[in-house]
């Protein structure tokens, strides 16, 4: 995925802290205006299990110090923490082993004419990713995807056995 040198910097120092704090990040964003940026990390447990708010709180502090001593951004910002979500980002060649067959929104540099692909994990390679976009496979490496998220799926009917 590309990302930009401060949410690179930003996803080093944390990575490197994370495994000791039980977790791993997801996702690190920085959004907003230059005179009021926001740092959005996203976490999850390592073993890949939900995480709830009160563990997210948990792992707020140390996320706090670690960028306040990195100091990525000249001024002062605001830090969200929070859990990846339904529609989970995923940068990683082993977010998307986790996740294959899944549904995918993909967006990328120009490739084809287009620039947003939606479609199935169909395989993941050494350094590429497979999706099987109207019937058609199509592979992006890592470096051409500029973001790529879970296309979550709502069953607001539930089952007939819960009622």
């Amino acid at each position: 995925m590309v990302k930009t040198k401060t949410e690179q910097a930003v996803l080093d120092v944390l990575e490197d802290a994370a495994a000791a704090h039980g977790v791993d990040i997801v996702d690190v964003e920085v959004v907003g205006a230059t005179k009021a940026p926001c740092v959005r990390v996203r976490i999850e447990k390592l073993d890949g299990a939900d995480i709830n708010l009160d563990e997210v709180a948990g792992q707020t502090g140390w996320i706090s110090d670690t960028l306040d001593a990195l100091d990525p951004l000249p001024g002062s910002y605001t830090l969200e923490v929070s859990s990846p979500g339904m529609a989970r980002p995923l940068r990683r060649l082993k977010d998307f082993e986790r996740f294959c067959g899944h549904e995918v929104e993909v967006k990328t540099n120009a490739v084809e004419g287009r620039r947003s692909f939606t479609g199935t994990i169909k395989a993941v390679g050494t350094d590429a990713v497979t999706l099987e976009v109207d019937g058609e496979d199509v592979t992006f490496t890592l470096d051409e995807m500029k973001k790529a998220t879970l296309k979550p799926s709502y069953d607001f009917k539930g089952s007939k056995e819960e009622k």
